[in-house]
């Protein structure tokens, strides 16, 4: 063991027991921070997230995504400098959020998919925000403005553009994988087509074992999601009781104040470091300027803290992916997206009117949708991206860009 990994086994075992200690020493906070952590889970995260894990698996056993892999490899390499089987989980990624794209990638890594340079790009750039999260708990149900949707979603998915054209250039001299069409022969549609029946060859599975294994899988990803999110609840709750959180709260202030911020955000900051959504609640109640909390609320869904961070790490702790080019490219896309949203601010003049208007009529009816709709919105937003992601292949293949190169 080298010094350096002796020194992170002190540190991490350091920060391990004093969370323990600070637990010991505030029940109370730990016990309802992890009933509202299983309330997050099993309202939100479960019925949301299982449609996208249970279909995803599938698609793969059936060998769809080798199919579209090979429609859309020349639009992949040249953007994101990744396989074409990547745009699937790009578009998974883009309709659910956190964290399919890291479930996704970590599948196909094992499958050997992608290699290992490939996944640390992949899962770098294919892990953004729900859309569903933006426009409904943070525009209206934080924000009292669906107007503020828009301007949220656009920066981050800007921002995720450029974060995946930057990312690209990581490991420039690194080995590629093989195209999945190297084999075939004929038009691309032919050479989808045979790829996507070599891949289900290759799996064998019945298709009753298929969806057996994919539910299983999916349960088994969900509950130990539903563990880290628990978990890191309790700690972000304990440590917030500390004065850790007071010494953090003074050195963000400052730095705020460089760039140009209310310093008022340090908390909303010092949250959003931890978890997403608590740092877009404090940045939605700070007594800021409107256009400084779109800002921070911008960097904070870019970021998506460490909670999703340690979500991401648990679910590719078995394969070879660093995950410190993940953590590096979440820096990026927080940094673009807060430049973003302070671009795209001057297109929304009256948005400081706008809440202020309806933010009295939208109060009471912020957004808190049931199992069953989350479920079912879900389950739709899976067809979509399915559906939208098939098409964009054969548009592609009509315009002429999946010529073999």
């Amino acid at each position: 063991m080298t010094l350096r990994e002796k020194a992170i086994n002190l540190l991490l075992c350091g920060a391990a027991v004093s969370a323990v200690v600070a637990m010991v020493l505030r029940p109370e906070i730990a016990f309802a921070a992890a009933v509202e952590g299983l309330r997050t889970w099993w309202d939100i995260v479960f019925p949301a997230l299982m449609p996208f894990f249970i279909g995803a698996q599938i698609l793969l056993g059936l060998g769809v995504v080798h199919g579209m892999g090979v429609l859309l490899e020349p639009v992949m390499r040249p953007l994101f400098n990744v396989p074409g089987c990547g745009s699937f989980v790009l578009a998974m990624g883009l309709a659910s959020g956190y964290p399919i794209g890291a479930v996704l990638t970590g599948n196909m890594r094992r499958d050997g998919m992608l290699n290992r340079y490939e996944a640390e790009r992949m899962v770098s750039i294919a892990n953004t925000a729900d859309p569903l999260f933006m426009s409904g708990a943070v525009a209206v149900g934080i924000f009292h403005s669906p107007g503020a949707a828009a301007l949220i979603m656009i920066a981050h998915y800007l921002s995720a553009l450029g974060n995946g054209l930057i990312v690209r250039f990581y490991a420039p001299g690194a080995p590629t994988t093989p195209r999945e069409d190297d084999r075939g022969r004929g038009s691309v549609l032919r050479r989808a087509l045979s790829a996507l029946l070599a891949a289900r060859e290759r799996d064998g599975r019945p298709l009753g074992n298929i969806l057996g294994d994919a539910v299983r899988r999916a349960f088994d990803t969900l509950v130990l999601i539903g563990g880290l999110i628990i978990l890191l609840s309790v700690v972000i709750n304990v440590l917030e009781a500390t004065a850790i959180a007071g010494v953090m709260h003074s050195v963000i202030a400052g730095g705020l104040y460089i760039v140009n911020l209310s310093p008022e955000l340090a908390g909303a900051v010092t949250r959003g470091l931890f978890e997403i959504t608590l740092g877009c609640q404090a940045a939605g109640a700070a007594s800021a300027a409107l256009s400084d909390r779109l800002i921070i609320t911008g960097a904070v869904i870019g970021w998506s803290g460490l909670s999703v961070h340690a979500q991401v790490a648990a679910l590719l702790h078995d394969t070879d992916i660093n995950i410190l080019p993940y953590v590096c490219s979440r820096a990026l896309h927080a940094t673009l997206a807060g430049l973003f949203t302070w671009l795209l601010l001057p297109l929304a003049p009256d948005l400081d009117a706008h809440v202020a208007v309806i933010a009295p009529v939208l109060h009471a009816n912020a957004v808190d949708l049931g199992w069953l709709e989350i479920f079912t919105r879900s389950a739709v937003r899976f067809c979509a991206a399915g559906t939208l992601l098939l098409a964009g292949s054969l548009v592609a293949h009509a315009l002429g860009l999946t010529r073999r190169q």
